[in-house]
């Protein structure tokens, strides 16, 4: 993650109108970029008590069209981070952000997972070169 991006999702910056959002975003969707047309990327942002930046990682990737969401190894490294939030994010290579059911299910389950281990899932952000889609703004969180 650049050091801008960072500075501003910690609240030390600003990006824009002052959006830490904005620059996370920004962060995403280049990252996801370089990807090639069919390949799919499963990416986690680790976030401290005051929600303010711990650390990230590519959790995945995968040439299918549905990248395997392993909680397992998601839930490991937040807990060795003491991450108190999560934000997840994975690309949809076709262009189109919207969840599937795949998508909806899975993210419940980490929902679920994070609420047993007191870790909140903030967020779960759906990428193209276009747009972002957040479950939780679309109400599917």
């Amino acid at each position: 993650m650049t050091a801008l991006a960072i500075q501003a999702m910690q609240g030390r910056s600003s990006v824009g109108p002052n959006d830490p959002a904005a620059a996370m975003l920004a962060y995403l969707q280049d990252m996801f970029a370089d990807l090639g047309p069919s390949e799919e990327r499963f990416h986690a942002i680790f976030l401290d008590g005051r929600r303010g930046y711990l650390d990230d990682r590519s959790m995945g990737r995968s040439d299918i069209s549905c990248t395997a969401i392993r909680g397992r190894e998601l839930f490991a490294r937040a807990l060795a981070l003491g991450a108190h939030g999560l934000i997840i994010a994975h690309n949809h290579p076709s262009g189109n952000c919207h969840p599937s059911e795949a998508d909806i299910r899975a993210t419940k389950r980490l929902k679920e997972l994070g609420q047993a281990l007191d870790i909140e899932l903030l967020d779960h952000l759906i990428v193209t070169r276009e747009k972002v889609y957040s479950m939780r703004a679309g109400g599917k969180l």
